[in-house]
């Protein structure tokens, strides 16, 4: 036997009344062998009765050889012999711990993952693996550290480094190749994976402050140059209107000088004082 069998056990409840007419008849006929044996019957029949919760199973060995899986909900009754080991059907929940991994880049990072899973074939869960609870978690750190070694943290473009994939931006792409490489991993012990998601996702602190002020000036690049894009337009289209309206001629020179001017006001971190000049144009 190497896959799993479903088992047909006999009604608890059939069982439990046989247990009450034996104990009832060999207590009063406790005095001849009849009773004794009634009552020997009766201790042999108690551990044979099984519980089985929704969602939950037991695994049926007798000396060492699987005899099947019984999966029904309710009270059965089977071989007292048997060996009967309790395997939860129910999904369960696994937070891993963060680990420091590497990434692509070999950045370090701090990740951690929540793994949805349960079990869906109690034979390979039993015997295929020692510990299929400890296998889970052993198997996810495993599949979190090569995952983060195939993709970038963030996506550096201005460095060259252009990726489409990444593990902070791509969290659905991501999550996907996790859970694909999960379930590989964990099918041999006969677990189905529900959902797997990074769950903590952070530079290492050795290089998280670093990193930190690279993201920054990354943001105020990328600020300042949409402030000129617009200040550059805005100055376009007030020397254009000017020349349409010809309220007032404008040489080279002067162009060059209010350019310079409006791009000082428009580009300025902080609020431009204006000076009047009472004067001409020239003084």
């Amino acid at each position: 036997m190497s896959t799993e069998k479903n088992y047909n056990p006999i009604n608890g409840y059939t069982m439990l009344f046989v247990l009450v007419l034996l104990i009832g008849a060999g207590i009063p006929l406790l005095r001849i062998y009849v009773g004794a044996f009634m009552l020997f019957a009766a201790v042999f029949i108690i551990p044979g009765f099984v519980l089985v919760n929704p969602n939950s199973s037991r695994v049926l060995l007798l000396f060492g050889k699987y005899v099947g899986t019984i999966k029904k909900n309710g009270l059965f009754w089977v071989n007292p012999l048997y060996t009967k080991k309790k395997i939860s059907l129910r999904a369960s929940n696994f937070d891993s711990e963060r680990l420091k991994v590497n990434d692509k880049l070999g950045n370090p990072v701090m990740i951690s993952t929540i793994l949805v899973w349960r079990v869906t074939n109690t034979y390979k869960a039993a015997f295929e693996v020692d510990d299929y609870q400890n296998f889970v978690r052993v198997q996810t750190d495993a599949a979190v550290r090569k995952l983060a070694s195939m993709y970038p943290y963030d996506n550096f473009a201005d460095e060259g480094l252009d990726e489409d994939i990444t593990l902070r931006s791509s969290l659905n792409e991501v999550s996907e190749a996790l859970e694909k490489e999960v379930q590989e991993r964990l099918s041999m012990a006969g677990i189905e994976v529900l959902e797997a998601r990074i769950g903590y996702l952070a530079y290492a602190q050795e290089i998280a402050n670093a990193m930190l002020k690279r993201q920054q000036a990354t943001a105020i690049v990328a600020a300042r140059h949409k402030i000129v894009e617009g200040a550059v337009s805005m100055v376009e289209m007030a020397l254009e209107e000017l020349g349409k309206k010809e309220l007032v001629a404008l040489d080279e020179e002067r162009k060059a000088a209010m350019v310079s001017n409006l791009m000082v006001v428009l580009c300025s971190d902080k609020d431009a004082a204006p000076i009047v000049n009472t004067g001409t144009l020239n003084h």
